[in-house]
């Protein structure tokens, strides 16, 4: 599939969008946030 094609998000912490990642295929319902950092500073904006 090409990257274009991807299903995407936007990430509630940063506001920018995000695509699917082969290694959130079973758990891409539950992804919430686009890195590491966006997830870890979800409660200081």
């Amino acid at each position: 599939m090409p990257k274009r094609e991807l299903p995407t998000k936007l990430c509630p912490a940063c506001g920018r969008p995000f695509a699917w990642r082969k290694k959130w295929a079973k758990v891409w319902d539950q992804v919430r946030y686009c890195s590491e950092r966006c997830r870890r500073a979800k409660g200081a904006r």
